[in-house]
């Protein structure tokens, strides 16, 4: 069983170093791209004032589908987004839909939005890929 184990390890230490390297210099060689768009940054993009700020935004401006009211629908659409180095926002879909219009209103609600703060690597604006949760609740049922 001991040496049945070793070469195992071995061969799964083997891949988990070479998938590493293969990250490693996908890595590098983006990094010379000003297209790369980010998932994960030092700085992370931002609303103008934060989140309370983009909370408030969403509830004074988002409107509650009228067909998902008259059928009950509640749930969580994702809405996914690109901020651009200039703070504007990009390829704006939806992600996970509940239905009855909401993700289309998921959608209208991001591109009403103001330009957000860019995310930063290495001190320099860089585009960020953003996944925006929005729940739909009725609150009279």
């Amino acid at each position: 069983m001991n040496k049945l184990l070793n070469p195992l390890s071995l061969f799964a230490l083997l891949v988990m170093v070479f998938a590493f390297s293969l990250n490693v210099n996908a890595q590098e060689k983006k990094s010379d791209n000003s297209d790369v768009v980010f998932t994960v940054v030092e700085n992370e993009a931002e609303f103008p004032g934060g989140i309370e700020a983009m909370n408030r935004f969403m509830a004074e401006n988002i409107k509650y589908p009228t067909l998902a009211k008259q059928k009950n629908i509640e749930g969580k659409v994702i809405i996914s987004f690109i901020v651009e180095k200039n703070g504007t926002l990009s390829d704006i879909r939806t992600i996970k839909d509940i239905g009855e219009g909401c993700g289309d209103e998921g959608v209208r609600i991001v591109k009403l939005m103001p330009k957000w703060k860019p995310a930063k690597q290495k001190g320099q604006p860089v585009r960020q890929q953003f996944l925006l949760p929005i729940s739909f609740v009725l609150t009279n049922k």
